[in-house]
Formats: C-alpha cells, sequence, structure tokens
C-alpha cells in the first residue's frame, strides 16, 4: 500500500515538470536588454573612442532622417573622409532610418533626445562604437528669425548629433554660391568637431586657441571649428567667402584644432 503511493506521488511530479518544461519552451528565448549607459554620456567623453582604435576600430552611424530631409550622399562621403583623415577609423558605416515627421513647429534639444529614446537603434557594441544623427524637419526652438540667428546642427551627448535639415535648406536657397552638400558638410563635420571634444571640450589644449567670447570654439581664422559655422549667417558668410576666392567652399580644421586631436590619439597629418 505505502509502494503505491509513493508511486503514484512520483507520476504526479513527473507530470508537473513536463507541464513546466513544454511552458518554457513555448516562452521563446529572453531578450537581453540593451545597455545604452555608454552613449548616455556628456559631449567629449567620447572623444578617444573617436579618435583612436584602442577600444573601438570600427565606426557605425546611425544616420536618422525624417523623410524627405535625407543628407546627400556627396555630404556623408565628405563626411568618410573627414573622419579618415582625423581618426585611425578605417571601418565606418553609414546606416539609414526614415522615420515620420513629429509635427512639430522647433525642437528643443530634450525633445530631440526625447525622439533619440525612441527611435535609436545602433550602439557600442563589441568592438564597433555606436553614433546616431538625427536630421530634423525643424528649426531648433532657440531659433530667431527675425533677427536672422538660426542653429544647423548641435551635439548634446557623446555620440549624438542633431542636423536642423530644413534650416540648411532655407540658407542654401537663400545663396547664389552655396550648395547643400556644402552646408551639409561644413555642419557634420563642425559637430564631429564638438564629438572629438574641441575646443577643449573634453580633448585639451596643446596651445590656448579657445574663443572667449564662443566657448568651446576656434579662434583661428577660417578654422572649421569657428563658432559661426553653427549658425546660418556666419555659415552663408564664411563659405561665400571661400567661394568668392576660388577656395573650396567648406574649411579644413585649423592647426591648433589639429594639434589638439593629434596630442589626443587622433591621425597626424
Amino acid at each position: 500500500m505505502t509502494t503505491k503511493k509513493y508511486r503514484i506521488l512520483f507520476t504526479g511530479l513527473a507530470l508537473l515538470f513536463l507541464a513546466l518544461t513544454g511552458c518554457s519552451k513555448d516562452e521563446g528565448p529572453v531578450e537581453v536588454p540593451i545597455d545604452r549607459s555608454a552613449n548616455l554620456l556628456a559631449t567629449g567623453d567620447s572623444a578617444p573612442d573617436f579618435l583612436t582604435n584602442d577600444d573601438f576600430d570600427a565606426l557605425r552611424v546611425q544616420v536618422a532622417y525624417v523623410q524627405g530631409f535625407r543628407p546627400l550622399d556627396e555630404s556623408l562621403d565628405n563626411v568618410r573622409d573627414f573622419l579618415e583623415d582625423r581618426t585611425f577609423k578605417t571601418d565606418i558605416q553609414f546606416e539609414f532610418l526614415p522615420l515620420q515627421s513629429p509635427g512639430e513647429e522647433s525642437l528643443s534639444l530634450q525633445e530631440i533626445a526625447n525622439l533619440e529614446n525612441e527611435n535609436r537603434t545602433v550602439f557600442n557594441e563589441g568592438n564597433t562604437l555606436g553614433m546616431y544623427i538625427y536630421f530634423a524637419d525643424a528649426p531648433a526652438d532657440a531659433d530667431m528669425e527675425d533677427e536672422n540667428i538660426v542653429t544647423l546642427g548641435a551635439v548634446y551627448r557623446n555620440t549624438s548629433m542633431v542636423i536642423h535639415a530644413t534650416t540648411i535648406r532655407d540658407v542654401t536657397f537663400r545663396s547664389n554660391f552655396l550648395r547643400v552638400a556644402d552646408v551639409e558638410t561644413a555642419t557634420i563635420g563642425h559637430e564631429f568637431g564638438h564629438l572629438f571634444g574641441l575646443v577643449d571640450l573634453g580633448t585639451p589644449e596643446v596651445n590656448p586657441h579657445e574663443d572667449p567670447e564662443a566657448p568651446n570654439h576656434c579662434n583661428e581664422s577660417d578654422c572649421l571649428m569657428r563658432a559661426q559655422l553653427e549658425f546660418g549667417p556666419g555659415m552663408t558668410s564664411m563659405l561665400e567667402k571661400r567661394t568668392a576666392k576660388g577656395m573650396a567652399a567648406v574649411p579644413a580644421l585649423g592647426p591648433e584644432c589639429i594639434l589638439d586631436l593629434v596630442q589626443a590619439g587622433g591621425r597626424p597629418n
């Protein structure tokens, strides 16, 4: 009699085990949350990661854009050349993410960061540094169009950038000399300079050259890190003057900025 009771108990446990095993198979693999913490740091914190191959030898750039405002291929080719000239990255990939318009008349940096939180899918992974650029269809909320002060681009995290594509097109179409590719190239390159830690934004100055009237910008004439290159009128004026002299529209980094990057681990000339 006792033996029978043990057999019944054992049979019940075996059936319970099989039932639980069956349920676990139906649930599928458990998804591991993506660790985004390394991409949520302050601007300039990842300067060595961009410049050197110590921890990351590849760069994957997620280009998120409101449909109708995708950057020109020429602009991205120019940016790739800029990155290869100033960093040791040779494996640079652009991944495109078309998005619907958020339907805003203007965007604050916090709103842009919120959109990134909703849409970004590329982060640091293994030996690949993840980067995010958002091409917006709305101007910056701090723009003062009555005073002709408009923002073309900005950085707001260590691997995050916004380009106000609609503002770039407005500025370009008002000029008889500039092309969208020129202004896109200059704006993206300028903002990458900030992600590289320029000027004194995580990458120390070898020699003093920060503009005292424009923090984190260069006081060298005709340098890509001049403050006016973040704003419409300044960008137009600088690029038009260069084209009038028969020079390439987009300026390069000045000698002092290049010296800072080389000292921080970037590629020398």
